[in-house]
């Protein structure tokens, strides 16, 4: 690929393998400089469950901070591995897991010199995940994985497969709302653009047409069907709103529009028996 060459941004089809090989070059290429701009956001050690910065140590949306010892926790598409390193120092047994080498190597980096808890890392994909079933009392996503994934379903089920029964599933991604809005920050990203019931993916290509990167489009009811369909039982969902204190910019969120629409929704779930 030409590296002046700047990728295409279009809308068609992307089949699982496409959008798993382009999204794991993707983070490899990037994963430098998105841990430049937002790590510090990030922190090393913080749970932050989107943009607007809402924090697992606040929303308590996996249980109270004392009731996670010993717990078996697994995060998918877990980059650095902030949120699991988090959670193991609230004496949590977590396995971070993401698709991206250079994402783990982040990790390692930031734990050589935190002298933190140490955090299990796993190289994997998402839909095919290398544990046991039942092997986890919990597991969650921040913005990992099931937005990237062109069939989530699968990933949920995989996800369902390794917890216990009444394990607890809490994952967050792109509000849908917003896909109906062009991805600005700033006025020009406040006016309806698209079909919010457009479905096709969004992909970024090169010149031969070949996906560089793939992001996949749900409705909010289908992500609803999908988490049933994997066997959960949805019993929360948390549409965090934009707090004054956070003054950031972060790609299309930002707080002009955060203040009028939803950007992140997280789904909490439980695994049936």
């Amino acid at each position: 690929m030409n590296q002046e060459y700047e990728p295409e941004a279009t809308r068609r089809d992307a089949s699982a393998t496409e959008s798993s090989r382009a999204n794991r070059g993707w983070w490899d290429r990037n994963a430098d400089e998105y841990q430049s701009e937002h790590g510090a956001f990030l922190g090393d050690d913080r749970f932050v469950w989107g943009p607007e910065g809402l924090d697992e140590e606040r929303a308590a949306l996996l249980g109270p901070a004392g009731e996670l010892t010993g717990l078996r926790v697994l995060e998918i598409g877990a980059g650095a591995a902030q949120c699991a390193r988090w959670l193991a120092a609230q004496g949590a047994h977590p396995v971070a897991l993401d698709l991206s080498h250079r994402q783990l190597q982040h990790a390692l980096r930031i734990a050589e010199g935190s002298g933190g808890p140490a955090v299990a890392l796993v190289e994997a994909d998402a839909g095919a995940l290398p544990f046991r079933d039942g092997a986890f009392d919990m597991a969650c996503s921040a913005y990992g994985a099931i937005p990237f994934v062109a069939d989530p379903v699968r990933v949920l089920r995989e996800v369902r497969r390794v917890l216990r029964p009444g394990g607890r599933f809490v994952f967050s991604v792109t509000h849908p709302i917003r896909w109906a809005f062009p991805d600005e920050p700033g006025p020009e990203g406040l006016s309806v653009a698209a079909s919010y019931f457009d479905r096709t993916p969004y992909v970024e290509q090169d010149e031969t047409g070949r996906a560089v990167y793939v992001e996949h489009h749900r409705t909010l009811g289908d992500r609803v069907r999908d988490v049933a369909a994997a066997g959960f039982r949805l019993v929360d969902l948390v549409e965090p709103e934009w707090p004054d204190e956070n003054t950031q910019e972060w790609g299309g969120w930002s707080p002009l529009r955060g203040h009028l629409i939803p950007g992140t929704a997280i789904f909490v779930c439980v695994a049936d028996g």
